[in-house]
């Protein structure tokens, strides 16, 4: 189960520098970095830094109208990337190249625009493809295009909305206790798979590993062993009900961290409300299609998700 977090109180004990020097200097020995001594010692006030700023960003945004939210979330959540980034790379920022978001998206906006429609392009360098490399040991995202309402399906929170507005239900919920869990074998019907072919499915995808029990009561069961596991992908965490969830969607997105989804989704956001004002204007004004409900409820969750993604990455370093 993800270790607890209540609020910005939970990264207190980071904002020391006596600490953070003894739990970086620990990250670089498990990794077996040269001079782990002297790179804790060098990089435990950027860390704080980094954490720091990141707080005030987000402290920022949730008392600011949902006009420049976009912008504050995302160099707020950047901030906080670059925390975690110094726990595995102890040398950040190597390069000038890693500097850039590492995302592109169009630069002019199409009539009748839809938010939902628009896509973000991957790049070869900067932070979204080193965060990708780095936290979670994913290469070979260079090109590739996402939809934002592709990834707005693999936010738990949304769940409800996308069940109100489209009758789709993207997250089937998990129950468990410990490392067992347990998934409602109605997912069998969402993936068109048999039980044994879904549990191969399953596996083949899981960033954990699974020990499967026979099935029962209408339920699969297995173990997931969850030891350094900040995000046991394909598993998402629901911090409105508190409950691990289990997406229904078998897109090129599946297996991608919620974090990354976080970013990709902000970084969109942020653009928008920087560089298309007429449009973000009118969409906040008018809100005249799904667009509207879909933004202002991911923009309330990301608000809270982003700091517990990132405070679970770093509690199980």
């Amino acid at each position: 189960m993800p270790l607890p977090y209540k609020d910005w109180n939970s990264f207190s004990i980071y904002f020391s520098a006596d600490y953070s020097r003894v739990f970086l200097k620990k990250c670089y020995q498990n990794l077996r970095i040269e001079n782990a001594d002297q790179k804790s010692f060098e990089n435990c006030y950027p860390f704080i830094h980094y954490l720091e700023h990141g707080k005030i960003y987000y402290n920022q945004a949730a008392t600011s109208p949902i006009h420049i939210q976009p912008i504050l979330l995302f160099y707020g959540l950047v901030h906080l990337v670059k925390a975690c980034i110094l726990t595995v790379a102890p040398d950040y920022p190597e390069t000038t190249s890693v500097l850039a978001h590492g995302l592109s998206t169009r630069k002019r906006k199409k009539q009748q625009y839809s938010f939902l429609e628009d896509e973000v392009k991957f790049q070869k360098h900067g932070l979204f493809p080193l965060m990708a490399e780095k936290l979670f040991h994913m290469k070979q995202l260079e090109g590739d295009k996402v939809k934002m309402g592709d990834i707005l399906k693999y936010i738990p929170e949304l769940t409800p909305l996308h069940s109100q507005l489209n009758g789709e239900k993207t997250f089937l919920t998990i129950s468990s206790s410990a490392s067992n869990f347990s998934v409602p074998k109605t997912v069998l019907d969402h993936f068109h798979m048999t039980e044994n072919r879904f549990m191969d499915y399953f596996h083949s995808k899981s960033k954990a590993p699974i020990t499967y029990h026979h099935s029962h009561d209408e339920k699969i069961s297995f173990e997931m062993d969850l030891t350094g596991i900040s995000e046991p992908v394909p598993l998402k965490f629901n911090i409105n009900d508190n409950h691990f969830s289990f997406p229904l969607c078998r897109g090129d997105l599946f297996s991608l961290p919620e974090l990354l989804l976080h970013y990709l989704l902000l970084y969109n956001l942020g653009m928008i409300a920087r560089y298309e004002i007429d449009w973000w204007s009118e969409l906040i004004k008018m809100m005249p299609n799904e667009d509207y409900p879909f933004i202002q409820s991911f923009l309330d969750i990301t608000l809270r998700k982003g700091p517990f993604l990132i405070h679970q990455f770093l509690s199980n370093k």
